[in-house]
């Protein structure tokens, strides 16, 4: 007797009556759950060291032309990783907060459900590898 049986491109359980997705998404959604606070407090202080990294440059005249041309592009660079910082920030906590969504871990593209690796490793990204490329 098979233990699971597939439905178009998902394998259910007829004992269980749920999805393998579903099952293994109960058992690690703690686990993801403790990854997404991880990743949020990481990304909230990098935003912090990259705001005391982007002030601004004052016309000091300890510091040549070039130098200061350097620092300006320095800290452009800087904002720069700021705002992805940012953006990955607001996408992980929308992650958070969706998580009992009966949609959590389907592609927002094609609707496939994303595999949990990419889920544990790109948390913040609602596309699925073949979505994503």
């Amino acid at each position: 007797m098979r233990l699971f049986a597939l439905r178009g491109n998902r394998a259910y359980s007829p004992f269980l009556k749920i999805s393998i997705f579903e099952a293994v998404m109960d058992l690690n959604k703690k686990e993801l759950l403790a990854l997404l606070d991880r990743e949020i407090s990481k990304t909230r202080d990098k935003i912090e060291a990259y705001k005391l990294s982007s002030g601004p440059i004052a016309p000091d005249d300890a510091i040549g032309r070039v130098s200061r041309m350097d620092a300006i592009n320095n800290r452009a660079i800087v904002q720069a990783a700021q705002r992805t910082a940012e953006e990955k920030l607001t996408k992980l906590i929308y992650m958070k907060d969706n998580i009992d969504d009966p949609s959590f871990g389907d592609c927002v593209q094609c609707g496939n459900k994303i595999p949990l690796g990419r889920l544990i490793l790109k948390p913040e990204s609602p596309y699925c590898v073949r979505c994503a490329g």
